[in-house]
């Protein structure tokens, strides 16, 4: 993974959460997308990533979540996103519709209860 973005994994029972902090653009996003994937098993019903902590979201990285969505629906599993609420990048997940295709929740344990 690139310098300017990371993504560490956390498990709740068999659901993985990934954190991904720093910025996200076309020049990490295809590393991004590959540690996303490899966190799914076959156990996992979801996946939840916590994009609170990020600072920088590009059209590339809203993409991302987009087809990682539709990659996981089509397995029948979930993606949920954690947005930290009023930031710029809950701006641009309701603009993009993100947050109308996918559930999104302002913490953790929101996502983990829902």
């Amino acid at each position: 993974m690139s310098e300017i973005a990371r993504v560490a994994a956390e498990w709740h029972g068999d659901t993985p959460v990934a954190v991904v902090q720093g910025e996200v653009d076309a020049s990490n996003v295809a590393e991004l997308g590959a540690a996303l994937r490899r966190l799914v098993t076959n156990h996992s019903s979801e996946l939840i990533v916590d994009l609170s902590p990020t600072a920088y979201l590009d059209s590339a990285g809203i993409n991302l979540m987009f087809s990682l969505g539709d990659e996981l629906k089509a397995r029948q599993l979930t993606l949920k996103l954690i947005i930290a609420e009023g930031s710029s990048i809950a701006r641009m997940l309701t603009i993009t519709g993100l947050d109308k295709t996918y559930p999104t929740y302002a913490t953790l344990d929101e996502a983990l209860s829902a």
